[in-house]
């Protein structure tokens, strides 16, 4: 019987542990778990993950997919549940301080900010949550809901929501006005850093399908979105983000990708249709899509992968 290398003219590498950055095509046995294994191309792709504890809609969320954040929202009433994901299960954690949507947000799991939102009223309160304990920070120059915002705990910007077009700064302690975004809207979604953002989408109050970079201190226009969306998700840099889901005017499953200059259509969409979600901020090829109104609210977790290598286990049949 002819074997391997007779076919293919080289030996299977015979290896302790999975190569650390294995090539298109490249085949090993893994001595450990005994296991005959390939690398292969796979396309980007969301996968079903462990659904929430509550569900909701305009809710805030941070983090990644292997530690995400998400708190807030509606779920028919407003809620104050905090839920922390591990890359496998959703856990209920510390409430905020007040039930509450239609926040903005930004940070991570472990540094996030609760901004503005509606909780009887439209409000101007901050909250920072240090991966077990939130506590009050800086209130806001100009009280707003649905804000979109973007950076880290210490350095954020929040622009419009509510119909406004005013910018805000953060820098862990208090708020100072910045440079206005160039039209008034709300529901827009932002990624990024604070002098390096990316803010789209949104109502003006007609659907809109701007796109802004932020330099931190002045808006210049990018791209403009394939279709006019609100309430989408988003994760990734200015120059490199994936935004999912949101209302165009249907809530839709659709995913995008903006590459610096230009957004293009993915062929990976959601297999759920959702807005006013949670997202993970970090990344544009390592994502999460959950919560959101379909409607009802919902509780289901996608995680999306983009395109590249995969290794694959070789089993009998």
């Amino acid at each position: 019987m002819a074997d391997y290398k007779g076919i293919k003219g080289f030996k299977v590498q015979y290896l302790s542990a999975d190569p650390s950055n294995p090539i298109i095509g490249q085949t090993w046995y893994n001595s450990t778990s005994k296991a005959l294994k390939y690398t292969e191309f796979a396309a980007a792709g969301w996968a079903t993950g462990n659904n929430m504890n509550t569900a909701r809609g305009r809710l805030g969320s941070a983090g990644t997919v292997n530690a995400a954040l998400a708190f807030a929202g509606t779920t028919g009433s407003d809620s104050n549940a905090t839920e922390q994901y591990n890359g496998s299960t959703w856990t209920s954690v510390t409430n905020m301080p007040v039930s509450i949507r239609e926040v903005g947000y930004s940070g991570t799991e472990t540094a996030a900010l609760s901004i503005g939102g509606f909780n009887g009223g439209i409000v101007g309160n901050t909250y920072q949550y240090d991966g077990s304990t939130w506590t009050t920070g800086g209130s806001l120059g100009t009280t707003r809901r649905d804000s979109s915002a973007a950076g880290t705990q210490t350095a954020s910007y929040t622009t419009t929501g509510g119909g406004l077009n005013n910018t805000e700064h953060y820098n862990g302690t208090s708020w100072t006005t910045a440079t206005v975004y160039p039209t008034t809207g709300e529901y827009l979604m932002s990624t990024g850093t604070l002098t390096a953002g990316l803010t789209f989408g949104g109502s003006t109050p007609s659907l809109t399908n701007a796109t802004n970079e932020y330099d931190g201190s002045a808006w210049t226009a990018g791209g403009n979105l394939v279709t006019a969306t609100n309430g989408m998700g988003g994760s990734g840099i200015q120059t490199a983000t994936l935004a999912y889901g949101g209302t165009t005017p249907s809530i839709t499953t659709a995913a995008l990708s903006y590459d610096g200059t230009s957004w293009t259509s993915s062929p990976a969409s959601l297999a759920s249709a959702r807005a006013h979600l949670g997202s993970t901020t970090t990344s544009s090829t390592s994502a999460l899509a959950f919560a959101g109104l379909s409607p009802p609210a919902l509780t289901s977790t996608e995680v999306f992968t983009g395109a590249g290598p995969v290794t694959q286990t070789i089993t009998a049949s």
